[in-house]
Order: C-alpha cells, then structure tokens, then sequence
C-alpha cells in the first residue's frame, strides 16, 4: 500500500487503447500483477505485432466507440483505465475531426457507460498538462488546482479539457466510484515515439527566435508505474505526473546533440512545413505554443499521495538521447533545408516590414 491510497485487489479491469505503447504496456503490467484478476484490452484497432507479443496474459476485444457500453457492462468491469486518446492529428486517418471523435465523443460514450456499470468501483483517466495551455499570461508553476488563462489554440489541448469537464460530471453521479485522473507531461525516453521525440530526433530543429521556453518530461516508464498505482491502490483526484525540474528548450537540443533553427514567431508555419519535410509529421499549434511559452507543474501532490516521484526531467531526457544517439549526422539535404527555412524567415521579415504578404 502506498502513502495517501488504500490496497483493494481489483478484479476485472477494462484497459482502453491496447493498440497504442501506453495502453499496451499498462494492460501487460497489470496481467503480470498477481494481484489483479482479468485483464481485457478493449480496441477498436489491432496492435501491432510488437506490442501483440506482450499481450499473451490480456483478454483481447474488438469494440469501437458504440459498442463500448455494451461490452463493459457485459464484461462485470470493476475498474476501467481509459487511455485510449489521441494527441495530435493524423491526416491519413481523418485528421481533426477523427481525433475529436476519438477523444471527446469516445471518452463521453465510455463515461455513459461506466456510469451504467453496476460493479464499477475505479475510473483511471489519462489527461494531460496540456490542460492549462500555453501562453505568455502563465504562472511559473501550474499546480492541480490552477486554471488555464486563455482557452488553448491546440485541439488536444481543448479535448482534454471536455474529457475533464466529462470526468467532473461523472464524479457527481457516481460518488461511490473512485476517479483518479493523471495530467501527464510530455512523454519520453529511449523507447518513447510521439510528436515531441521526433522534434527532437531531428538533425536541424526549428525554434522561435528569442524564445527558450522552461520544459519538463515525463520518462514513459515512469507514467506506466503511475498508472499501474492508480489501479492497485486508491488515488482519487487530479495529479499532475511529470519529472522534477526543468530543461529549457536551447539545453534540451544540444543535450540531444542537434542544432538549433530559430525562426520568427510570424514564421512559425514555416518551420511547421519544415519539420513535416523532415518526417516530424502530425506538428500543430499544441507543439508550436508549447515551444514558445513552454509549460511546469508542480508536483508535489503526487509525490505526497503516491509516495512516488519520478525521474527528474534532465534525466528522462537523457535516456532518449541514449537511446537515439545514432542518428545525429547531419546531411547535405539536413542543412541545405536549414538554410531555406533561413531564408524564408528573411523574407517574412522583410515583407512585415513592407506590409505586406509577399
């Protein structure tokens, strides 16, 4: 048992999102915990044959978004992870709109059906600190209970919000269940592949002139003890889950080896086609504000409440520069794209100083 929560074995656990790293790996945790019983993951698609291979202990079902509600409450689910969001848009696969359907109706037909589930007694929600959003109003530190000053431009950044405004709503009509809800950092590490470690994993990296934003990380192994926590004791609330301290972006590229771009913030959209010639893919405005405001939390009310505190921010960076180090040779298409990325921010210069848009 850890400090702030109470032990209570949980029987049937539903996992969402098995398809993805998180979900996989949290549902392959649990099964191997002789202390949780059935392990089901519930996806709409099929994992890849990697992650498969670590799901030979969990139950595997097919559902989309409408047949969630009947499979739950078929299933006698106890206690139900939903960590099946996505983070950024993909324009193979219906870009905005298919995310928002994921994330925001997703999230609020699984509520209605936990709602309905008669032996539900845990709701573990995966959220984000994307939630307070980004901009040049913000506090130094964001605490659980701080509210966002501008509504964020990003639409993950809106979604979590709603999905939180769902769990609230949840909350009043079922007390009896214990919600926890986990607003993680970004996450990295050596294993970790997300929109933030590709931006890093590029030989040249845009930044915005004049601006070194303070960040923290979130080693991804470290978020699936949180979460593995939050289903075996009882954790109610809202925590922020993020590493101690803070990098800013500048130490955070030569601590990876890379070299820095800086562009104008008129220009950011250049550097957003930029990062998508490099293969970053799938960059949008909730990357884009968090490279130049950059975003902390604090911390403490998990450290307290979990009697866990996760690696520090500088060294779960580390560990995905360990892990990447191979790939930081420069090419001549690397610097020759650099230097257009330069000139275009020129041009922009000069065109906001005539006027006009040419």
């Amino acid at each position: 048992m850890t400090p702030g929560g109470t032990s209570g074995a949980p029987g049937v656990v539903v996992v969402t999102g098995v398809s993805r790293h998180l979900g996989a790996h949290v549902a392959a945790r649990l099964a191997a915990d002789p202390r949780v019983g059935r392990v089901i993951g519930l996806d709409a698609a099929d994992p890849s044959p990697e992650l498969a291979s670590r799901l030979h202990d969990v139950e595997q079902v097919r559902a989309d978004a409408e047949a969630v509600g009947t499979v739950i409450a078929d299933l006698g689910a106890e206690s139900v992870v939903h960590l099946a969001l996505v983070t950024a848009p993909d324009q193979r696969n219906g870009g905005r709109a298919a995310m928002k359907e994921q994330n925001v109706i997703g999230t609020m037909q699984l509520l209605a059906a936990c709602q309905r589930a008669p032996r539900l007694r845990k709701l573990v929600v995966r959220s984000s600190t994307a939630a307070y959003g980004a901009s040049f109003r913000d506090p130094a530190v964001f605490t659980e209970d701080t509210e966002p000053r501008e509504v964020p431009r990003g639409g993950f950044a809106r979604d979590i919000l709603d999905i939180e405004g769902y769990v609230r709503g949840f909350r009043r009509r079922r007390p009896d269940v214990t919600a926890t809800v986990l607003r993680f950092a970004p996450f990295i590490g050596s294993t970790a592949d997300t929109t933030l470690t590709r931006y890093f994993d590029q030989p040249v990296v845009p930044t915005v002139l004049g601006r070194d934003p303070r960040l923290q990380f979130l080693h991804i192994d470290d978020a699936l003890e949180v979460v593995h926590r939050s289903v075996v004791t009882d954790h109610p609330g809202t925590y922020n889950v993020a590493g101690p301290g803070v990098l800013t972006l500048s130490q955070a590229i030569r601590r990876a080896g890379r070299v820095a771009v800086p562009v104008l913030e008129l220009g950011l959209s250049g550097a957003v086609n930029f990062a998508r010639t490099l293969g970053v893919g799938r960059y949008g405005l909730d990357q884009v504000d968090l490279f130049v405001h950059g975003r902390v939390v604090d911390t403490t009310r998990l450290s307290t409440e979990f009697g866990f505190t996760p690696r520090s921010t500088a060294d779960a960076f580390d560990d995905f520069v360990q892990g990447h180090r191979e790939r930081t040779v420069l090419s001549a298409d690397h610097l020759a794209n650099a230097e257009a990325l330069i000139r275009e921010g020129i041009r922009q210069v000069r065109a906001a100083a005539r006027g006009d848009d040419d």
